[in-house]
C-alpha cells in the first residue's frame, strides 16, 4: 500500500469515524423528524435529501428550508445538526493539520515525491551519497558532462541547502541513511539509467555499509567508495583498487612520484584537474629531511610513502601514545618543537593536522623559522581555502579537490586510470615531452579528456564504414569536419583493443570495430569529433575529400549528375 495513503487512513481513523458517526446521526434525526408539505400533508425527508441537506449545512454554506418550510422539529434538528457537524469537521480539520506537521508524514510525502523524481529519469545518472563539499564538486562537474545526479543526505539543512542551489537541471535529494538498502532502490540503485554509486561520506563505516549493500543489490554498477582507514578497506574484498579511494594515498602518491619523477607529476595535474583552468606549474620539491606534523591517518601515510622513497622524515606528534620511537612530542606551532626536530635544516615540512587553524600556524611558524623551506599544508575544509591562499605555503593539500578530479576521472574515462599508470613507468624525457605538446595543443591550458568506444551508440558512421570493408584511420577522427586538411586539437593519448592498451597509438594505425579511445585536447574538441563520429557523409568526406549531401532529394540530384558527368 502506499505508504503516505496508509499514514493518512492511520492517522486519521479516529476523525473519519467520527465524521461518519455525526453524519448518520444529523442524517438519520432529519429522517425521523416529521414536516408539512404544501398541501398541509404530513410529510419526512428521503434519506438523499437528507443526506443533501446536511452536506450543504455542515458546511455553513446553507441554502435554506428545501423542498418545504420546516415544522418547528425540523428546525430543532437541523440547529442541533449544525453544532454537531460543524464541530466534527472542526476536530478532523485539527486532525488534518496536526499530521500534516507530523515528521513521519512529511519524510514519507518527500520520499514518495523523491521516488516519482527518479522514476522518471530517462538519463544516465549516479547516487551521490554523503553530499558534503566533495559531493557537492562531483554532482556539478557531472552534470557538467550532461549527466544527471541523485542525491542521499543524512543531514536535513544540507539537503534543504541543496535544494535552493541553481543546478540548472532538476537534481532529486533525499534527506536519509544511505545505509539503509530499501532507501538505495528509492534512489534508483536497479533504474535502468542508473550508472554508479558514490559514497562520499566523511563516515568510512557508513560508506563501506552502503557500498557493500550497493554491490549486492546491483553488481553491475560502478561503486566508488571514499575510505581512509584500514579497517575500512579490509571490508572491501570484493572491490578493485580504483573503487575506493583514499585522499591521503592519492596525496601521498602523488608527493612521491613529484619528489623522483617531477613531469609525470606534471602530467597527472593536467590531465586529473577540472578542463580549461590554466595549466599547474610543475611541481619540484627538494630532496632531504622532511618534518610532518601530525601523525593521524594523514602523516602516517605521508611518511610512510616518503620513507619508501629513501626520504628522511621526522615527526613532531602532541599526542605521545600516538607518536612513533624518535618522534618530538609537541605541537608544530611551537618554534621550539620546530627547533627541535631541525626546522632550520630541513628542505620541507608538512603541516597535516585536522585543524586548518593549527595548519595555518605551523607554515607560518615553519617560514620565520626557515626561509627556505618548502612547506605543505593540509586543508580540511573548503572555506578556507582563501586563507590558504595567501599564507606562506609552497602546496595546499586540498583533498575535497583530489577526490573529485580522481573520482571524476574513474567515472567518466576509465581508460585515463590505466595511461597514468602507464606514465609512472616512463622516463622524464617522455613525460617532459608529452607535458609540453599538450601546453601547446590546448593553449597553456588543462585538457578535457574523453573516451570513444567504437559502437553502434558513439560512433555509429565509423561503425557503418568499417562494416563496408572501409580502412579507418585514427587520424581521420581528428580532422576538422570543414577542412579535412586542419586538424582538431588534441591528442589520442591510448587505444584499448581486446584489453591490450597501445599509448600514443600512431594516427596511420587502422581502427577496429569495440576499440576503446583515449582523447585530450581543449575545451570544444570532443564536440567537434562528434561530427566525424555520427554523420557518414562528414566521414565520408575527411576520409576521401568528397563531399555528398545528406539530404535524400540532394542525393538524388548529386547521383544524376555524376551519372550525366560518366556518360
Amino acid at each position: 500500500m502506499n505508504t503516505v495513503f496508509f499514514l493518512f487512513l492511520r492517522r486519521m481513523r479516529t476523525p473519519l469515524l467520527l465524521l461518519i458517526v455525526v453524519y448518520a446521526i444529523a442524517i438519520g434525526g432529519l429522517v425521523l423528524m416529521p414536516g408539512v408539505d404544501a398541501a398541509g400533508k404530513p410529510w419526512h425527508f428521503d434519506f438523499f435529501h437528507a443526506f443533501y441537506f446536511v452536506t450543504y449545512t455542515a458546511s455553513t454554506i446553507g441554502f435554506g428550508e428545501i423542498p418545504y418550510p420546516f415544522s418547528p422539529a425540523q428546525r430543532m434538528w437541523a440547529t442541533v445538526s449544525i453544532y454537531i457537524t460543524v464541530l466534527g469537521w472542526l476536530y478532523a480539520f485539527g486532525a488534518i493539520l496536526a499530521l500534516l506537521q507530523d515528521p513521519a508524514f512529511r519524510r514519507a510525502i518527500a520520499e514518495q515525491r523523491f521516488g516519482r523524481a527518479v522514476q522518471h529519469l530517462t538519463e544516465p545518472f549516479y547516487i551521490v551519497c554523503g553530499f558534503g563539499e566533495t559531493g557537492e564538486m562531483i554532482a556539478r562537474m557531472l552534470i557538467k558532462q550532461h549527466m544527471r545526479v541523485v542525491a542521499i543526505e543524512r543531514d536535513a539543512d544540507r539537503v534543504a541547502a541543496l535544494e535552493l542551489m541553481d543546478w540548472g537541471v532538476d537534481l532529486p535529494a533525499l534527506c536519509a541513511d544511505f545505509r539503509d538498502p530499501n532507501r538505495l532502490l528509492l534512489a534508483g540503485l536497479r533504474h535502468p539509467y542508473c550508472r554508479g554509486v558514490v559514497q562520499m561520506s566523511r563516515d568510512d563505516e557508513a560508506n563501506v555499509e552502503a557500498a557493500i549493500s550497493a554491490r549486492l543489490l546491483n553488481p553491475r554498477l560502478k561503486v566508488v567508495c571514499r575510505a581512509t582507514s584500514n579497517a575500512a578497506r579490509a571490508k572491501l574484498p570484493s572491490f578493485s583498487a580504483d573503487e575506493i579511494v583514499d585522499p591521503f594515498e592519492i596525496f601521498a602518491t602523488q608527493l612521491a612520484l613529484a619528489l623522483n619523477k617531477p613531469s609525470a607529476h606534471a602530467l597527472y595535474e593536467a590531465l586529473g584537474s577540472l578542463p580549461g583552468e590554466p595549466l599547474p606549474a610543475r611541481l619540484e620539491p627538494p630532496r632531504g629531511l622532511w618534518l610532518i606534523c601530525g601523525f593521524g591517518r594523514f602523516g602516517s601515510t605521508v611518511a610512510r610513502y616518503l620513507q619508501a622513497e629513501g626520504i628522511a622524515t621526522r615527526i613532531i606528534e602532541p599526542n605521545p601514545q600516538a607518536a612513533p620511537p624518535q618522534a618530538i612530542i609537541g605541537v608544530g606551532t611551537s618554534r621550539e618543537a620546530l627547533e627541535a626536530a631541525g626546522c632550520r635544516d630541513a628542505v620541507g615540512i608538512i603541516a597535516g593536522t585536522d585543524s586548518d587553524t593549527s595548519n595555518l600556524a605551523i607554515a607560518m611558524t615553519a617560514r620565520a623559522t626557515n626561509e627556505r623551506i618548502f612547506i605543505v599544508a593540509r586543508e580540511n575544509r573548503d572555506m578556507n581555502h582563501a586563507l590558504f591562499l595567501v599564507a606562506p605555503v609552497d602546496l595546499i593539500v586540498d583533498t575535497s579537490r583530489m577526490l573529485v578530479n580522481r573520482i571524476f576521472a574513474d567515472l567518466t574515462n576509465p581508460l585515463l586510470r590505466r595511461f597514468l599508470e602507464h606514465v609512472r613507468a616512463q622516463n622524464e624525457d617522455w613525460s617532459s615531452a608529452l607535458h609540453s605538446r599538450l601546453g601547446l595543443e590546448c593553449g597553456g591550458r588543462t585538457p578535457d579528456t574523453w573516451e570513444v568506444k567504437l559502437d553502434e551508440t558513439e560512433a555509429p558512421a565509423v561503425v557503418a564504414a568499417l562494416a563496408t570493408g572501409r580502412a579507418i584511420r585514427l587520424d581521420h577522427l581528428l580532422r576538422q569536419p570543414q577542412a579535412r586538411d586542419e586538424r582538431v586539437p588534441g591528442i589520442a593519448l591510448a587505444l584499448q583493443r581486446e584489453g591490450r592498451l597501445t599509448v600514443l597509438p600512431s594516427p596511420d594505425i587502422e581502427l577496429a570495430r569495440g576499440d576503446r579511445l583515449l582523447f585530450c585536447g581543449p575545451l570544444g574538441a570532443a564536440s567537434t569529433m562528434e561530427w566525424v563520429l555520427g554523420a557518414a557523409n562528414v566521414l565520408e568526406y575527411v576520409e576521401s575529400g568528397a563531399e555528398f549531401p545528406d539530404a535524400f532529394v540532394f542525393r538524388w540530384l548529386d547521383a544524376r549528375r555524376r551519372r550525366a558527368e560518366a556518360g
